[in-house]
């Protein structure tokens, strides 16, 4: 099993605050950042996942606080069984209080399963499956950023309103893609549209000719992409290459980062419509975070929606731990604790967590500029519409998971 781990020992204390917080300071709270570090993830995550949480821990230390942080990190390779192990390990030997990011809804499932009613808590700043805040809520477990439902549905009504009512889907076959589909179709029947087709591809495919064929034959007005990093980037310009766009349909990427458009170029993502919870150009707060950000990663990126949502999840985090006297060994009442607490920084501004651990925050309809809309480098995307935090996000009342019956 490859596995990357690094340690980052960040001594997180004030001399004025010194003899009061001794109990503080004395502990140590280790965050594992659990992520794709060498595959198709490796841009939206990977190292810049690990250099948020170090920006976090950081930050948090400018507020004057004396936790001590640890940050170690690891590739979980994409797959269920080496995320478990690594997570196992993290947990019973290495004394891991949090794990953060997961990407790849399969690992983040196993990860939300494993830490069920542990000391660790989750914070799953990029585990896309709605099942996380639904039938597979956990009491150890929050969700930041995106999730299918939010994604499926709030993409699916913005190209229906644009005229988008007949759909072709090209999905990656795992628990990420499928849920994406299935939200989304729900909206699309549900409004009057239909659902043609459906294609399945295996995580990390290469040649998507086949499945772009078949939604070209299909005639349908938008191709739906529910798939994710580098399958994205590639299904977006093998379809450039067959021409889609130019005979008449629409792609619609339902899980796009702003380092996908950056892969694929302007003149290839152009007019591409998508939905995110953050760009680095919204207002001075994500200005001031990106370009620090983009500063540490030697300038070869802004930080993702992912990247934030790191950052975010763990300013909470310490917040929280901070508030409970440092105790961070005791996954339930810190994620207790967090639900009950408001949000608040300089990523998404001030919010709140449900009781079914989805965090709210709202969600933007982005609209990729022409080369000649860009006036610089990462200057990608135009707002189209905002969507209201208590819109954007699965409603309580339709929420499945038992956490609420309590």
């Amino acid at each position: 099993m490859r596995q990357l781990s690094g340690y980052l020992a960040l001594a997180l204390a004030c001399a004025a605050f010194g003899p009061a917080r001794a109990e503080i300071s004395d502990n140590v709270v280790r965050v594992g950042v659990l992520n794709d570090i060498s595959g198709i993830f490796q841009d939206t995550n990977g190292m810049g996942s690990v250099e948020a949480a170090r920006m976090a821990a950081e930050d948090f230390n400018g507020g004057g606080k004396s936790i001590k942080v640890e940050i170690v990190y690891a590739d979980h390779q994409n797959k269920a069984d080496v995320g478990s192990a690594i997570a196992r390990k993290w947990l019973d030997v290495d004394g891991v209080d949090a794990i953060v990011d997961v990407p790849n809804s399969a690992v983040g499932l196993t990860i939300n399963s494993l830490v069920r009613d542990s000391k660790m808590t989750f914070l799953a700043s990029s585990t896309a499956s709605s099942d996380l805040t639904g039938k597979a809520c956990s009491p150890n477990t929050i969700q930041w950023v995106n999730d299918a439902w939010a994604t499926g549905n709030t993409t699916a009504a913005a190209m229906m309103a644009r005229g988008g009512k007949d759909w072709y889907f090209i999905t990656v076959n795992y628990a990420l893609g499928q849920g994406i589909e299935a939200e989304a179709t729900n909206y699309i029947e549900k409004h009057g549209g239909k659902v043609v087709g459906s294609s399945k591809h295996p995580l990390g495919t290469s040649d998507f000719a086949s499945f772009l064929l078949q939604a070209q034959s299909s005639k349908a007005k938008v191709i739906g992409l529910a798939n994710a990093g580098g399958d994205t980037i590639n299904s977006i310009k093998q379809a450039s290459e067959f021409g889609i766009v130019k005979g008449g349909q629409k792609l619609a990427g339902l899980l796009m980062f702003i380092t996908d458009v950056h892969a694929l170029g302007l003149p290839v993502a152009q007019g591409l419509n998508f939905t995110e919870t953050f760009y680095w150009d919204l207002n001075d707060g994500t200005r001031g975070f990106s370009k620090r950000f983009q500063e540490r990663m030697k300038n070869k990126s802004m930080p993702t929606t992912v990247h934030a949502g790191v950052y975010s999840s763990l300013i909470h985090y310490f917040k929280t731990l901070d508030a409970m006297g440092g105790n961070s060994h005791d996954g339930i009442k810190i994620v207790d604790k967090m639900k009950a607490s408001p949000t608040d920084d300089v990523i998404f501004g001030k919010g709140t967590i449900q009781p079914n651990g989805r965090k709210l925050h709202p969600a933007y309809l982005f609209e990729v500029k022409t080369p000649a809309e860009s006036k610089g480098p990462w200057d990608y995307y135009k707002l189209v519409t905002t969507i209201p935090a208590d819109q954007a996000f699965t409603p309580l009342e339709k929420s499945s998971c038992a956490l609420l019956k309590k």
